[in-house]
């Protein structure tokens, strides 16, 4: 397994820059978060190589997120701001040498009518897949749970292979994130053997509480054998809430690690 730290959830007592130096002492290989754009490319561009990290993955620019948007690629009104995202995601993705990006398709807005938001993303889907294909860069759609993020768009794997479908583009893929997953579906393992040549990306988080493998009720260490077993190969992203400190938490992490 190869494990990537998502710095906007760990080491949220340093500030952001300072988290890459912290997650390569853990032993962590990589690093993805919600948002690179609050910083120069070149600056983040600078931890990677300094740091010896790599760039797992990064989202599309998602809205305003300190006023509660979780990305605008089902929103009507801002098909012309998501399009200004996807060129500015190219130019981090090609600085960062990051192969994949995930958008979020954002929060149904009150009263509004299903069919078009549903229209909406599958142009937003059909203009960005190519663009990214192009820069060799892989596109991914994220279903997230309802409970955490009520009114999210899109909730289920089921969705998201209807959606590729009406899209019909190629370079759409799926970001597996097994927390929301088990929310929503469960059925973890017979899933991701089901869509595992549509799924480009894994989060893990254990439920409830979205803290560290092995502090709720999915049996992590069934799920990452059985990924690996299946041939997963790429980044698992730990984008869980730590209970008592990043480092102090990473135990379940160790014998990954060392092979134990």
């Amino acid at each position: 397994m190869k494990f990537a730290a998502n710095l906007s959830f760990l080491y949220q007592d340093l500030p952001f820059l300072d988290r890459f130096s912290a997650a390569a002492r853990d032993g962590f290989g990589a690093v993805e978060y919600v948002s690179p754009y609050e910083h120069p490319l070149e600056t983040i561009a600078a931890k990677l190589i300094e740091t010896g990290l790599a760039q797992a993955l990064f989202n599309l620019p998602a809205g305003d997120w300190a006023a509660g948007e979780r990305g605008i690629g089902c929103l009507p009104d801002r098909a012309g701001e998501f399009r200004e995202g996807v060129e500015t995601a190219l130019r981090y993705a090609k600085a960062l040498d990051c192969d994949k990006v995930n958008c979020l398709a954002g929060i149904a807005p009150a009263g509004a009518e299903r069919a078009r938001l549903e229209e909406t993303l599958i142009e937003n889907l059909r203009y960005a897949a190519p663009r990214f294909a192009d820069a060799g860069v892989k596109l991914l759609l994220e279903p997230i749970n309802q409970r955490d993020m009520p009114g999210f768009f899109v909730s289920t794997t089921d969705h998201a292979l209807k959606l590729f479908e009406a899209a019909g583009v190629g370079n759409l893929f799926i970001q597996y994130d097994v927390y929301h997953m088990q929310i929503m579906q469960g059925d973890l393992v017979p899933t991701f053997e089901r869509l595992k040549d549509r799924i480009a990306h894994v989060q893990i988080a254990d439920n409830p509480g979205r803290n560290e493998p092995g502090t709720g009720e999915i049996n992590y260490d069934f799920v990452l054998k059985a990924l690996d077993r299946l041939g997963y190969d790429g980044w698992v992203g730990c984008e869980y809430k730590p209970l008592a400190g990043t480092s102090e938490g990473l135990g379940w992490m160790r014998g990954y690690l060392d092979g134990t």
